[in-house]
């Protein structure tokens, strides 16, 4: 496979040094660097996909008009930690002082 080569970067010496820093035993920091670029590419793609999903239920929501206001959704919450809590004070009521 041919490869291609990144646009070089500059930064700052100290960026550099914190860098060379954390390298792995037989790491070069072009393995670092390349390492970083493709988890980040990863990591955007991911970002890209999980935005795409969320949009796609909002315009569902609104369509079917499934969705839940807010205020719902804050009541609810409110209902699920006040029984946490119950359940958390009758665990520390029944193991005593």
């Amino acid at each position: 496979m041919k490869t291609a080569i990144l646009p070089a970067v500059r930064v700052e010496p100290a960026l550099r040094s914190d860098a060379e820093a954390v390298l792995e035993e037989g790491e070069s920091l072009s393995d670092f660097v390349s390492a970083c670029v493709r988890d980040g590419v990863a990591w955007r793609r991911t970002q890209a996909a999980f935005l795409a999903r969320a949009r796609d239920a909002v315009e569902r929501s609104e369509r079917e008009h499934s969705g839940i206001t807010p205020q719902e959704l804050l009541r609810r919450m409110d209902v699920r930690l006040d029984a946490a809590q119950q359940r958390l004070a009758a665990g520390k009521a029944r193991a005593g002082p």
